[in-house]
């Protein structure tokens, strides 16, 4: 195994990106109830720039989208603003930066809606734990299920919000397929249960992912856009019996847009619905010929052993990255990595638990 596969550089494109480390997107709660990014922000990713290429935390394509508190969004000027200081501070590290887009679907609340319920493939409530709302911790609602009218609306903001990413200096962005958010929820037959041209079939549930994807691919180049898959999760209640069969088919589906990159959660740290056994990045490599970034738990170890056997090319490192602002200088000297099991302050307001983790040297 080649121990030194992690930190050789890559070309994405028209991307050169320095090492094979990615920083994956991770919400953080810091954009305030406006959800407008801010100084705090841009010093949180620069503190980060040491790697390949940064991923922002899921951002909100439109206030329908929203599902989380005082995490950002990407659909009104002040929010392009706000985005701006942060892509501008990182232009003099060089390290590429992508948006990702994010809609909730579901896992949503109308509290966050003025009193409208959220929105789904299928009237499929989440059964899980309480979400956090303005108004406090709150049941699950059953979502309203979307028209088709409504649907290609979304499409829209998906457009929009690719529009107002470049117009933040981003880099690219990344589809947010992943994780039981909306494009999810339509992929995965437990929470689409629809009977038109956005349901039953393989080709009927990727339909909105596949516009989504269009959608932004009018206002990017393809080698600047990527894709978040999870076929293995059941975050978020998901799960579908025929999800090898469905994840092979989106990946092929993907492949035909040249995409810079399709990013696939392969781990379990967030479950697994044990309906066969857990797909691997070796199945994806046989049916992808692009660019294939794997994350989900990995080590140091892990990362390089999956790129050293040619079963992806970028390895996302999540949590480490929180605790550990140098990871890549820590992985490349064996320096030993703060620990990230104490989650207290990970979604506050403070910088404490946010920027003030020092670099080891």
């Amino acid at each position: 195994m080649d121990t030194a596969v992690l930190f050789e550089p890559i070309t994405m494109g028209r991307l050169k990106l320095k090492n094979r480390i990615v920083m994956a997107p991770m919400t953080r709660s810091r954009s305030g109830a406006e959800r407008i990014p801010n100084d705090l922000m841009a010093e949180y990713y620069f503190q980060r720039a040491s790697a390949g290429l940064l991923i922002t935390e899921a951002t909100v394509i439109s206030e329908q989208g929203i599902g989380w508190i005082d995490s950002p969004g990407i659909y009104t000027d002040a929010m392009v603003e706000g985005w701006k200081k942060i892509t501008e501070k990182l232009k003099p590290a060089g390290t590429p930066i992508f948006l990702q887009l994010w809609h909730c679907g579901r896992a949503s609340h109308s509290d966050f809606h003025g009193g409208k319920l959220p929105v789904s493939a299928s009237a499929v409530k989440l059964k899980g734990d309480a979400i956090h709302t303005p108004l406090g911790k709150k049941d699950y609602e059953t979502p309203h299920t979307l028209s088709v009218e409504e649907i290609k609306q979304i499409v829209n903001d998906y457009r929009n919000a690719a529009i107002n990413a470049r117009e933040a200096g981003f880099a690219g962005v990344e589809v947010h397929g992943a994780n039981g958010y909306l494009i999810n929820q339509f992929l995965d037959s437990k929470t689409n249960q629809r009977e038109d041209q956005y349901g039953g079939s393989l080709e009927n549930r990727f339909r909105l992912f596949r516009e989504v994807i269009e959608a932004v691919l009018e206002v990017w180049a393809p080698d600047q856009v990527g894709a978040r898959i999870a076929p293995n999760g059941i975050f978020n209640d998901m799960g579908s019996p025929d999800f090898r069969e469905l994840y092979l088919f989106v990946a092929k589906e993907l492949s035909k847009f040249n995409l810079g990159y399709l990013h696939i959660m392969d781990g379990l740290a967030f479950g697994f619905h044990e309906q066969g056994e857990p797909m691997t990045l070796k199945e994806f490599r046989d049916v992808y010929p692009g660019i294939i970034m794997g994350n989900c738990g990995y080590t140091k170890e892990m990362a390089e052993e999956k790129i050293s056997r040619n079963e992806a090319d970028l390895a996302a490192f999540g949590r480490p990255f929180i605790t550990n602002p140098d990871l890549p200088q820590r992985l490349k000297n064996s320096w030993p990595l703060n620990p990230w099991e104490d989650m207290t302050y990970w979604y506050t307001t403070e910088a404490k638990g946010y920027t003030d983790y020092k670099p080891y040297k």
